[in-house]
């Protein structure tokens, strides 16, 4: 059983404007298992909470701690945190021209377990994980992500979730952009990943249809830069029947929260 505490955090980002102050005191404990889904308007800093968790060099940490199974990770590199166990799923995943899926994945894979895993076994591996995710076959020996369409990214996405086997998995609106057949084996892939793997779920998204695919234990209304509510399942239903005018700064309103 893994622990993932994230204890009064607050983190800045510089703007045009000068330094703004994004995440406002985030408290949050994510168990193995356990699967968060984190909604609210757009702005209110979810996608910040993702990417500082997972280290990002833009996002700068104020105060606070983030530990996983005891260990500070705010402390650490981006690479050291994903040796920790920590996964982030893209909202825009990057392309990488010149390197082939195969050689990053292996090499992620490697970094991650301190090991090289053996080549007939690997590949055998990560042959069933692309069928899985129905996925051509020649996309392992193209560049990372390049020319991909939206939905082949997020495949890819979860096909790095299946084979480096993390601890928690940050998934940071993974249902943008995809259409209904892709929405359905993308999320079907994270759901055999845990049930794989058990590991714990972050899921950053807007809109409740993700959830009808990767059912959620807890629902996490975050806004302006905190969590103001939390609940079961029904909450993401509340929400998708009255929006998130309740919990918008004044003078906001849902319909540019929700663009």
């Amino acid at each position: 059983m893994s622990t993932l505490e994230i204890k009064d955090l607050y983190a800045s980002v510089e703007t045009k404007e000068g330094r703004k102050q994004i995440l406002k005191g985030v408290n949050l404990t994510v168990n193995s298992g356990e699967t968060h889904a984190i909604m609210g308007p757009n702005g209110s800093g979810k996608s910040t909470l993702a990417y500082t968790l997972a280290g990002h060099p833009k996002y700068e940490v104020d105060s606070g701690e983030v530990l996983l199974d005891g260990v500070d990770i705010l402390k650490q590199t981006s690479d050291e945190r994903a040796k920790e166990g920590l996964f982030l799923a893209m909202q825009y995943p990057v392309e990488v021209p010149g390197v082939s899926m195969t050689n990053f994945l292996r090499t992620a894979k490697t970094e991650v377990d301190g090991k090289a895993p053996a080549i007939r076994t690997w590949t055998k591996e990560l042959s069933e994980a692309m069928k899985r995710l129905r996925m051509d076959p020649k996309f392992a020996t193209r560049s990372v992500n390049e020319g991909f369409s939206g939905g082949e990214k997020k495949r890819a996405e979860v096909l790095q979730l299946e084979l480096l086997k993390p601890k928690f998995a940050i998934l940071d609106e993974t249902d943008s952009g995809l259409d209904v057949d892709a929405l359905r084996i993308v999320s079907e892939g994270v759901n055999r990943a845990k049930e794989a793997n058990n590991f714990g779920i972050l899921m950053v998204t807007h809109y409740t249809r993700i959830l009808k695919y990767i059912k959620p234990d807890i629902v996490h209304v975050f806004a302006d830069g905190h969590f103001v509510k939390t609940g079961g399942p029904e909450l993401a239903d509340e929400l998708e029947e009255h929006g998130y005018d309740a919990y918008l700064p004044e003078g906001a309103d849902s319909e540019s929260a929700l663009a």
